[in-house]
């Protein structure tokens, strides 16, 4: 049967085909919510590494056993910044304060803690230029491995591209533009990890 008579029969019977373009809206969705997720896992690796200055983010999502499930810290605590080099944690619940202080103290934070019971403090001593340098350079790790996480999203989306070209549903122009499209989206979120390394490696080392 010919496509003009298959479009014909269709229409007969009242069926609706969806746009030839669907796929490659699907692909492009796809591929930019896996991009999308690579930057967010890197955003939150940056938002735990200290900078000059104290900040919710370096604990608010420490993991707490809370009843025997790990739970972040910022959904069972209030988390303040009373001073530039300290913190204040207040428990929802005074008797979450021990499981919190475990799980500071068995973390890489190495903060020096106090408790009066009912709030836990932490202090942030001052770094040294040379420990500044060391953790700016630490992100350039976390940076790559975001992008490889990108281009992993784009090698995905290319092959679904040549699957559907060689199922018919697309045509070589429309693959062309679709695999034009992946690498336009590869470009923008690369960008977007070179923006948030740099963001970052500024506040470390900032005095």
């Amino acid at each position: 049967m010919t496509n003009e008579a298959f479009s014909l029969v269709i229409g007969h019977l009242g069926l609706v085909i969806p746009e030839r373009n669907m796929p490659v809206d699907d692909i492009l969705m796809d591929c930019e919510e896996q991009m999308e997720k690579a930057v967010n896992h890197l955003l939150h690796e940056l938002g735990g590494i200290r900078t000059g200055r104290a900040s919710p983010a370096l604990v608010e999502n420490l993991q707490v056993d809370y009843f025997g499930s790990p739970t972040p810290l910022k959904s069972i605590a209030v988390i303040n910044v009373p001073e530039a080099t300290q913190l204040l944690i207040k428990p929802f619940s005074p008797s979450d304060l021990r499981a919190i202080e475990k799980a500071i103290s068995e973390s890489k934070l190495n903060l020096p803690t106090s408790s009066d019971g009912k709030s836990i403090r932490l202090n942030l001593p001052p770094m040294s230029m040379e420990r500044r340098q060391q953790m700016a350079a630490s992100t350039k790790g976390m940076g790559e491995h975001a992008k490889i996480s990108i281009r992993n999203a784009r090698r995905d989306a290319n092959k679904l591209v040549d699957t559907e070209q060689k199922g018919g549903i697309m045509t070589e122009d429309e693959a062309e533009t679709a695999k034009e499209q992946v690498q336009e989206l590869t470009k923008s979120y690369e960008a977007k990890v070179d923006v948030a390394l740099e963001k970052k490696r500024a506040e470390i080392l900032t005095v």
